[in-house]
C-alpha cells in the first residue's frame, strides 16, 4: 500500500464493514472507467488506496475522510464534490484541486457517464428554464450574494482596474493587467464610439469599462447600471477625467428593465449570464427600444458551443445563484424575434481559462488574505469555484460570445479591418 507523508495513522487497518467495503467497490469500478491516462491514487475511507490512470505525469492523491462521502461522491458528483471539499471531508493530499478537476474533465471526454448521471443530467437540462426566472427582486438577491462581499476580497486577485470577465489575450505571454485592458480596447472598437455619443453600460461592475468608454465619447455621455450596492459604491467613488478630455459619467443601482431613453452605443459584459433563460426576450426587446436606429451593441458573454445544457447545481447555489450559460442557438432566436440584427459574432476560446489561472494563482498566493476576511471553508469554496472554472473552459464546451448587434445593417464597415483600426493596430 502506498503511503504518504502524514498519513500514517489514517492508513491504520480498520474494522471491516460491508457499506464500506461496496463503496470502495463502486468508486473503483466508476472511476477506472474514467481515468486512464494519468496518475491518481484515492486513498478512501477505509484507509484503502485505490490507483487509477497509466501512472504518466504528476501523481495527483485525493482522500476521503469518510464512507458517507464517498457515497455522496457517486451519488451527484456535480453537486456533492464541491461541499464535500468545502467541509473537509474530500481533501487533496497531493497535487491542486485543480490538477483533480482537470484530470476528471479531461477524462470524462472519452467515457461514457453512468446511467444514472445521465437521467439526472438530463432532468436538469429539461428543468432549467423553470429554475431561473429572475424577476427584479431575485435578480437583485442573486447579485448580492455573489457581488456584495467584502470587497477586499476581490482586491486579492483581480487586476488593478476590478474587470471580473474574460481578459483578451493577444499573446501567450501577456500578463492579466495587459489583457484586461486590450478587452476594453477590443470592446470599444467594436463600438465605434464617437465624441458626443450616449453609451449604456448594463452590468457596469466597478465601472472601469466605463470609464475606458468614456474616453472615446467626448462631449457625450456614458451611463452604467448595476444591481450591486457594493459595486455602484466603489463606481461612484472612482475619479473621472476633467469635462472635455472624456465623456460625462453617472453610475446607477438599476434594474435593465427600468432603463428609459435611448442610447448610441449600448454593452454588456458578464452579465447576461445573470439573465436568466425565461427572461432573454425580455433583455433583446428592452436592448431594441433602448438602442438607436442607428445604434451599436456588443453583448460579451459566458456560452456553450455545444447543445443547451444546465448550470451546476453546486455553482447556482454556492456562487452563482440564478446564473445560465447559454448556448448560442438560445440566444440568436431571442436577437431575432426582437427585431435586431446581428452583424458580427466572435468566439473567444481559451481566453477564460487563461484569466482563470491568473485568478486561481492570485487568489492561492493571498488564501491567508482571503480566509482572515473569512475562513478556510470559505476560500476552500472559491478554490473550488475558481479551479472548476478554468478546468471546463480547457476541458468542456465553455467559450465567450462577443456578438455585435444593429438595427439596421449598414451602420458598420463591410469587413472587420475597423476593429484594428479603431484599436490603432
Amino acid at each position: 500500500m502506498a503511503s504518504y507523508p502524514g498519513s500514517a495513522d489514517r492508513l491504520k487497518p480498520r474494522k471491516f464493514n460491508i457499506f464500506t467495503a461496496i463503496s470502495d467497490r463502486i468508486l473503483k469500478s466508476a472511476l477506472a472507467r474514467i481515468v486512464t491516462v494519468g496518475a491518481l491514487d484515492v486513498i478512501t475511507a477505509s484507509g484503502r488506496t485505490l490507483s487509477f490512470g497509466d501512472r504518466t505525469g504528476e501523481l495527483v492523491v485525493v482522500r476521503f475522510t469518510d464512507t458517507s462521502a464517498q457515497w455522496a461522491l457517486l451519488m451527484d458528483a456535480d453537486m456533492r464534490l464541491g461541499e464535500l471539499y468545502m467541509d473537509g471531508r474530500f481533501v487533496v493530499e497531493r497535487g491542486t484541486m485543480f490538477d483533480f478537476v482537470s484530470m476528471m474533465l479531461r477524462e470524462a471526454q472519452n467515457a461514457t457517464h453512468p446511467l444514472i448521471a445521465r437521467i439526472i443530467d438530463n432532468l436538469r437540462t429539461r428543468l432549467r428554464i423553470f429554475r431561473h426566472r429572475n424577476l427584479p427582486g431575485r435578480s437583485k438577491q442573486n447579485v448580492a450574494h455573489h457581488y456584495d462581499l467584502d470587497a477586499r476580497l476581490y482586491e486579492l486577485f483581480l487586476d488593478p482596474d476590478r474587470q471580473y470577465s474574460c481578459a483578451y489575450f493577444e499573446h501567450d505571454d501577456q500578463g492579466l493587467d495587459e489583457a484586461q485592458l486590450a478587452k476594453k480596447q477590443h470592446l470599444a472598437a467594436k463600438l465605434r464610439i464617437a465624441p458626443g455619443q450616449r453609451v449604456l453600460d448594463i452590468g457596469c461592475g466597478w465601472g472601469g469599462l466605463a470609464l475606458h468608454l468614456a474616453d472615446k465619447a467626448v462631449g457625450g455621455e456614458v451611463l452604467g447600471v448595476t444591481l450591486s450596492e457594493e459595486q455602484l459604491a466603489y463606481a461612484l467613488q472612482r475619479p473621472r477625467k476633467p469635462e472635455g478630455e472624456a465623456g460625462k459619467v453617472d453610475f446607477q443601482l438599476m434594474d435593465y428593465r427600468s432603463l428609459k431613453g435611448t442610447f448610441d452605443r449600448i454593452v454588456s459584459v458578464g452579465m447576461f449570464e445573470h439573465v436568466g433563460l425565461a427572461a432573454y426576450g425580455t433583455f433583446f426587446k428592452t436592448c431594441n427600444k433602448l438602442l438607436a436606429d442607428d445604434g451599436v451593441m456588443v453583448l460579451h458573454t459566458i456560452g456553450c458551443s455545444a447543445t443547451p445544457g444546465f448550470t451546476t447545481p453546486w455553482l447556482d447555489k454556492y456562487i452563482f445563484p440564478g446564473g445560465y450559460i447559454p448556448a448560442l442557438s438560445e440566444i440568436i432566436p431571442e436577437i431575432e424575434r426582437a427585431g435586431l440584427t446581428i452583424t458580427d459574432v466572435e468566439v473567444l476560446r481559451l481566453h477564460y481559462a487563461k484569466t482563470l489561472n491568473h485568478w486561481r494563482a492570485r487568489f492561492t498566493a493571498r488564501w491567508s488574505d482571503a480566509a482572515a476576511l473569512y475562513d478556510e471553508r470559505f476560500c476552500r469554496m472559491w478554490d473550488y469555484y475558481l479551479a472548476t472554472a478554468e478546468a471546463a473552459f480547457h476541458y468542456e464546451d465553455l467559450v465567450v460570445f462577443q456578438i455585435q448587434i444593429c438595427k439596421k445593417n449598414n451602420v458598420l464597415p463591410l469587413t472587420r479591418d475597423y476593429i484594428l483600426r479603431e484599436r490603432g493596430g
